[in-house]
């Protein structure tokens, strides 16, 4: 299972999530966090932010929990208007810097393009996404020009269950699952 959900950026970065609008006038921002919990974005004391095609070190300054979001002051942005200049901007992290996980857990990243393939060799496509649902991640998985058809499968992420094995360096995962399903 992960513990950070991480959307695949290149092969250096993912994306840890977006800073969204301003909050107040002395510079704060919204974040709209994608790891889990939210807060843990705050582990990192500088963000790589990527606003129209620039990517600009940010050294955390404060954070916190603002209602049910998160807002934070980035050194140098001390104002509304500075602040305006990153709405909408993404929140990299370059992947050395994520924390080391244990040998069954995985980041969202190095399972999205993954093959799936049931357990009797039968691709169903490869993983396009996942998303959380509270009991467990689930995958969304599409057919592609291998696959047994192009239908888009939806597949929870239940390690010793449904997925019997990931291999990261063959680029592959393998499924218990019916492919009528």
């Amino acid at each position: 299972m992960t513990r950070f959900a991480t959307h695949h950026l290149d092969d250096t970065h993912v994306v840890l999530g977006k800073l969204t609008s301003p909050h107040g006038v002395k510079g704060w921002l919204k974040v709209y966090a994608y790891t889990s919990p939210i807060d843990s974005i705050f582990d990192y004391p500088e963000w790589w932010v990527r606003k129209d095609d620039n990517l600009t070190c940010y050294t955390v300054t404060q954070g916190r929990r603002q209602g049910k979001g998160l807002v934070v002051q980035l050194e140098g942005v001390d104002d509304r208007d500075a602040a305006e200049t990153l709405a909408n901007a993404d929140i990299l992290m370059p992947k050395e810097a994520l924390p080391a996980l244990s040998d069954d857990e995985y980041y969202w990243h190095e399972l999205e393009g993954l093959a799936v393939l049931t357990q009797a060799g039968e691709r169903l496509g490869r993983v396009n996404y996942l998303f959380e649902t509270g009991a467990n991640d689930v995958m969304v998985v599409r057919g592609d020009n291998e696959a047994i058809d192009k239908r888009e499968r939806l597949l929870p992420f239940l390690p010793g269950d449904v997925i019997v094995d990931v291999d990261l360096e063959a680029q592959r995962m393998v499924v218990d699952w019916d492919p009528a399903f």
